[in-house]
């Protein structure tokens, strides 16, 4: 999958730099005026629901929420025992989205687009279920800082630029033109299925 780092740029600069993310702690000793911003973010929506239909060709479950909801979910081939689900199962289903960035001083990174992708599946014994995290970190350039109205310019791998609002004004006496943010946007793109204790 192509990444486009316009699209990036555009979504995870405003999340991440302009969103007011809780900071970080500052190294012990360290003087505010030399300690860079950052901060992160995270959700992690969980539901419980019963299996109501189970496709093995297609690898595609059907689920059905506690308030009537129902859901069909492509299960990836890599996830391991999607053939022990069976239908009356009772799951957990749970997504994770976070997102963390960094502000850089100038030649201590380099601007670009990065992906990476985890996989993780049951022990042998364990319950059906599975994650794939994928990781894309997007380094841009501080091109501009306008102070006045709290915003910054940032400058993506492709030259493409994109004005944000700075949520916390402060931040932006601790940065300067040439800094680099770097934002790492993270999400389990398949929904991990696992079993819930019967009730």
């Amino acid at each position: 999958m192509k990444t486009n780092a316009t699209h990036f740029i555009s979504l995870l600069a405003i999340l991440g730099f302009a969103a007011g993310c809780a900071a970080m702690a500052e190294p012990e000793g360290a003087k505010t005026a030399d300690v860079k911003p950052s901060g992160h973010e995270q959700s992690l929506v969980e539901r419980r629901a019963v299996v109501t239909g189970v496709d093995q060709q297609q690898r595609l479950l059907a689920i059905e929420g506690d308030e009537g909801d129902k859901a069909v979910l492509a299960i990836p081939g890599e996830f391991r025992d999607f053939e022990r689900l069976r239908v009356g199962d009772p799951v957990v289903v749970s997504y994770t989205e976070a997102i963390a960035w960094q502000v850089k001083p100038a030649g201590k990174a380099a601007s670009g687009v990065s992906v990476r992708e985890a996989l993780t599946n049951p022990m042998p014994g364990d319950e059906p279920g599975g994650a794939i995290q994928r990781d894309v970190t997007v380094t841009a350039t501080i091109t501009g800082i306008d102070r006045a109205n709290a915003t910054a310019t940032l400058a993506g791998p492709q030259g493409n630029s994109q004005i944000v609002k700075v949520q916390n004004p402060a931040d932006l006496e601790r940065v300067g033109v040439g800094d680099l943010v770097e934002i790492t946007f993270s999400e389990v793109r398949a929904l991990s299925v696992r079993r819930a204790d019967k009730r």
